[in-house]
């Protein structure tokens, strides 16, 4: 009987045992420790980053420096953005003092910085909003823009000159006679399925606003998923952007979003992504 009792105790054991739920981790997208967009962020089961060449504008945006978890975005004047449900992280970056670096501005700006990084000055160029081709290497080479009216010209000012200094001064002339209308006019329309690390959102207009593909990571499916960065208005610093949509407010948006993004602080369609032509 004991020997029976015993079986028994054991056998209700061993079923509790089996039919115990399994415990699974919840997905943790953040990394605290991570220094840069691809050690910051982890990505979901199943998924993999993208591969990128080791000099391409993806790998660039990837190897952006963040602040340390939990920094906070930073006005031009240096006041705090208090909207913190709007972003997970924030790019190490100065944005000078003056009210230019708002959406399309950190758009232009990471582009430029990843060329200028290169040394590739004669890809540094942007078409300002009258049409005016504006490119760095003439910026170099000591010509300065002459604005009068809608006209706009280059005139002999200086001598040749790439350091640090100057090229910041000629990136906030691009922030003042540039934005989304010009830039989406430079670009080019890109498919979401075709989507790349450095494709834009971006709507054109006054307003309009403008957000850059930071990641991108698929899985065997075939399924997407990518993160987003912006600046806005005033002029601030440039931040990675949480997704509204997702309860734990993971940066991961996926490509099957339907007919309408939706970002913290504005809307896109589908038909709204683009792409430098070079």
């Amino acid at each position: 009987m004991l020997i029976s009792c015993g079986s028994a105790a054991v056998q209700d054991k061993v079923l509790v045992e089996e039919t115990s739920p399994v415990k699974v981790e919840a997905f943790q997208p953040v990394n605290p420790k991570g220094k840069t967009v691809a050690t910051r962020f982890n990505v979901p089961a199943g998924f993999t980053r993208t591969k990128e060449a080791g000099d391409s504008f993806g790998t660039y945006l990837r190897n952006l420096s963040l602040k340390p978890d939990g920094g906070v975005v930073l006005h031009y004047d240096g006041s705090e953005k208090n909207k913190s449900n709007v972003y997970v992280a924030v790019l190490d970056q100065t944005i000078g003092s003056r009210d230019l670096h708002q959406c399309a501005d950190a758009v232009m700006r990471l582009k430029a910085d990843y060329h200028y990084s290169l040394k590739q000055f004669d890809k540094i160029h942007f078409n300002l909003t009258n049409g005016f081709r504006m490119d760095y290497s003439e910026w170099v080479s000591g010509k300065r823009l002459k604005v009068s009216g809608n006209k706009t010209s280059w005139y002999n000012a200086t001598s040749e000159n790439s350091d640090a200094k100057s090229y910041w001064k000629y990136m906030e002339m691009i922030f003042s006679y540039a934005g989304t209308s010009s830039l989406s006019k430079e670009l080019v329309a890109v498919d979401v399925a075709d989507m790349k690390i450095g494709d834009v959102f971006i709507k054109g207009g006054f307003p309009g606003h403008a957000i850059i593909v930071i990641d991108v990571a698929t899985n065997q499916a075939g399924e997407k998923i990518f993160m987003l960065a912006q600046s806005y208005m005033p002029a601030q610093q440039t931040q990675v952007l949480v997704n509204p949509m997702d309860a734990d407010l993971s940066p991961w948006y996926a490509t099957d979003f339907g007919g309408t993004l939706a970002t913290p602080e504005w809307n896109f369609t589908r038909d709204q992504l683009m792409r430098f032509s070079y």
